[in-house]
């Protein structure tokens, strides 16, 4: 699993370790976090291996797929976590805002789906999973521009491999779109660290922040019962469709949360 140190990919590794999965962490300059979650894991009986990649190219990504494998003797599961956001408008977005975004967003899964794919058709089985962010359906948050573009880039390469993919039946490929998760993300976004607006829409309920431990076990539901596509906060699906039955309408609801002063007071940061 790629971004496997820390928030919504630590919480993945220790709730699949904890049902008996064998889990290999990637990551790219964290090597004291990302063993202490292997040490972690170890502490409570389940098997974790670490290993760095850096996977902004597809040699690498082809590495660490032979390294996995070697090192446990075949992979069941890909998950493809690795993301980095951004706080910037579309008309502040410099070349190197987006050729970061889209690398770390986009091509790193790519990579990831080229090279994990193929190990899934040989051996007739397999599943591979996307996490991508509810942003990249419903852009609700302006200031995430670019963030919010890559993850539907995700979005449409994932159903686009579903399809190629409808000729071997054994290998799965799903989608995952978390909302708003109470994670370091927002700390560590290109630009100012800002907290989540609550994503409202007329008739609508706010998405409160889930916990990266929820995402986790919603993500191991999938693991063991492979949909396409799946929401992680319940919220999320009527918020999309309030968002495609007026979009104009969400669009101007979302612009008034993220006004000056409309966000809340309570203090926390997010993955979104």
């Amino acid at each position: 699993m790629t971004g496997a140190s820390s928030g919504i990919g630590r919480a993945i590794a220790e709730a699949c370790a904890a049902e008996g999965a064998e889990v290999l962490l990637t990551h790219r300059a964290s090597p004291e976090r990302a063993h202490a979650v292997a040490e972690a894991i170890a502490a409570r009986g389940g098997r974790a291996e670490v290993c760095q990649a850096d996977l902004a190219t597809r040699d690498a990504c082809e590495r660490l797929v032979a390294e996995a494998a070697a090192r446990l003797g075949r992979i069941d599961v890909w998950i493809n976590n690795a993301g980095r956001g951004i706080t910037r408008s579309v008309l502040d977005l410099t070349d190197e805002d987006i050729d970061e975004m889209i690398a770390v967003n986009v091509k790193s899964a790519i990579y990831g789906m080229q090279a994990a794919v193929p190990h899934f058709i040989e051996r007739g089985e397999g599943h591979l999973i996307n996490i991508s962010s509810f942003l990249g359906r419903v852009p609700i948050a302006g200031f995430r521009s670019v963030y919010s573009a890559a993850k539907a880039a995700l979005n449409s390469l994932t159903a686009n491999l579903r399809m190629d993919l409808l000729a071997h039946p054994g290998v799965r490929v799903s989608l995952v779109m978390p909302g708003v998760v109470a994670t370091d993300f927002a700390r560590n976004v290109r630009g100012d660290a800002r907290p989540p607006v609550n994503a409202g829409a007329p008739g609508a309920s706010p998405m409160n922040p889930q916990t990266a431990e929820e995402v986790a076990d919603r993500i191991v539901d999938v693991i063991q019962n492979p949909v396409a596509e799946v929401y992680t906060n319940p919220i999320s699906a009527e918020l999309a469709r309030h968002y495609y039955a007026d979009i104009a309408a969400f669009e101007r609801a979302s612009a008034r949360a993220q006004a000056p002063g409309a966000q809340s007071e309570k203090k926390h940061d997010a993955r979104i």
